[in-house]
């Protein structure tokens, strides 16, 4: 063989004409896991899913809509987990048996299908093929019309139009109601705005401006009125002190038990 084409060889197998080391390939570290396990406890087996993250201090135990999950470090054993979730068995049962009763139907946009609002349910009338989209109340019934081939479908576009006639409908009513409440507890009555937050009903900044969640309009005008009233008391208390909830009792006297009835409710409230 020629002896440049050799050493061209060689440079290519080897840099430098040196023996080729084999490469080493370092694995990245594990930072989290997650898995499915069941664990039995009075009652029955429950599922739950554990989640190991590293630097992970103690075991956490949490319970939502999907279930049990469990936190803990990437070397705590399974024994000493499965060991404080029986230690918490009683709390792990209640409160899996208060989200059971929590889950909440898909919402359906067809006719014969329901929405709440302000308490109350409207059967929804669905007419496809309009030339454009409207949204009108007669009762108990909400007349629904939308285009034709509009994009997403067609229960799309009805919860598109829905959902626009509600905002449309709450803002008004929020506004007179911190109208009034403001004037009748002498307060200069505050810019009312709508907010698509699905995790507060309500909330007030040191501008005067209050937003409230459009969302609310779907529940019962006294569970409204205890939220407006709620942000109202902010105008005065930038907290939650007992000064702020006394001037929430002030304005509103039955608020404890609206203010429970709303916890109560409220998945049902934000499920679109």
């Amino acid at each position: 063989m020629d002896r440049d084409l050799f050493g061209a060889l060689i440079q290519l197998i080897s840099p430098k004409g040196k023996s080729a080391k084999p490469e080493k390939f370092k694995t990245a570290p594990i930072h989290k896991t997650e898995s499915a396990h069941s664990i039995a406890l009075a009652g029955g087996r429950v599922d739950y899913k554990l989640v190991r993250r590293r630097g992970r201090r103690g075991v956490g135990l949490k319970i939502d809509g999907t279930g049990l999950t469990v936190a803990a470090s990437l070397t705590t054993p399974i024994l000493a987990i499965e060991t404080m979730i029986g230690e918490h068995a009683n709390w792990v049962n209640k409160k899996l048996g208060e989200w059971a009763n929590r889950r909440v139907i898909p919402q359906q946009w067809m006719t014969g299908a329901s929405i709440s609002f302000l308490g109350e349910p409207l059967i929804l009338m669905v007419e496809p093929g309009q030339a454009r989209a409207t949204v009108e109340q007669a009762m108990s019934h909400l007349f629904v019309k939308v285009k034709s081939g509009a994009a997403g479908g067609l229960e799309n576009a009805v919860e598109k139009a829905v959902v626009a006639w509600m905002k449309k409908q709450a803002l008004p009513h929020f506004a007179q109601r911190a109208f009034l409440f403001a004037r009748l507890h002498q307060l200069t009555p505050p810019q009312v705005m709508l907010s698509s937050a699905n995790n507060r009903w309500g909330s007030c900044n040191s501008r005067r401006e209050i937003r409230f969640a459009w969302r609310l309009i779907k529940a019962p005008p006294a569970l409204i009125d205890y939220v407006v009233c709620h942000e109202l008391a902010h105008l005065r208390h930038m907290n939650h002190s007992a000064a702020f909830w006394a001037e929430v009792k002030r304005m509103c006297p039955e608020y404890e038990q609206l203010k429970k009835e709303l916890d109560k409710n409220d998945h049902a409230y934000r499920k679109f």
